[in-house]
């Protein structure tokens, strides 16, 4: 993935102070980004039409549910239980949303914080739409030896926290691009997802291809975000005054 930032054009004359504001925030971008992105979607596709056309595999991933649903423990729920609410949609919108104020108001930088914001939100947006396209039901909580939080409907695959925590994990490493705390943003929001996919199982609420799939679907809107936002953004943020994309630390 290409990973450099990309320069504002600047003119020679009176208005070279505004239009010299700084390197713009580009996103990690893959080099075929609507190739791999396509592909990374048609994958999520056909993982969710597979398993909606072998009943057997559903069956035996019930069993996951179950198993763990037999071994419960106090702390291990309490961890799970914490987790289905901070990574749920309205928990998480005001995690993504004082994020992205500090990042407006502490380095005022308007284009970083629009791009995380963007960003942590791209999975939920792409678990929701696949939603639609596959329409899987949920584990069924009846089946279930201590279903913790029981919800049923079509919307089981993929798993939109799980797509979330994903989501969240790129954008804060964008964020921590270029310091020396990248690469443990990185270990530390690969385990984050992680651990999120292991409690939508360990809650019953979902199907191990399910949160497998959400992995894959919010690679495929990071992909296919960060090319659209390198190639798009820039201009867009060049019709705005300077006072609102220029970081107060490079003024």
């Amino acid at each position: 993935m290409n990973g450099p930032t990309r320069a504002h054009k600047t003119t020679v004359g009176p208005r070279t102070t505004d239009a010299a504001r700084t390197q713009f925030p580009l996103l990690p971008q893959a080099r075929h980004w609507l190739l791999l992105g396509a592909l990374l979607c048609a994958a999520v596709v056909a993982l969710g039409f597979t398993v909606q056309l072998l009943p057997g595999d559903t069956a035996a991933e019930l069993h996951v549910d179950q198993d763990l649903s037999t071994h419960h423990v106090a702390v291990l729920t309490a961890v799970a239980m914490g987790i289905n609410l901070v990574f749920g949609p309205v928990a998480g919108l005001g995690l993504i949303a004082v994020i992205a104020l500090v990042v407006l108001l502490v380095r005022r930088d308007l284009a970083k914080a629009v791009a995380f914001g963007v960003v942590a939100c791209s999975g939920w947006v792409a678990s929701e739409v696949f939603k639609l396209i596959v329409a899987r039901q949920r584990p069924n909580p009846a089946l279930l030896f201590d279903p913790l939080a029981p919800e049923t409907g079509s919307n089981s695959f993929p798993s939109g926290h799980v797509s979330f925590a994903v989501a969240l994990a790129f954008a804060l490493y964008f964020l921590s691009r270029g310091t020396r705390w990248s690469k443990l943003v990185a270990a530390a929001g690969a385990l984050m997802a992680v651990i999120v996919a292991w409690s939508r199982l360990y809650v019953g609420v979902h199907y191990p291809t399910d949160v497998a799939a959400s992995f894959l679907a919010a690679s495929a809107a990071f992909v296919l975000l960060a090319g659209l936002w390198n190639r798009f953004a820039p201009r867009l943020f060049d019709r705005l005054p300077a006072a609102l994309t220029t970081p107060s630390s490079r003024r």
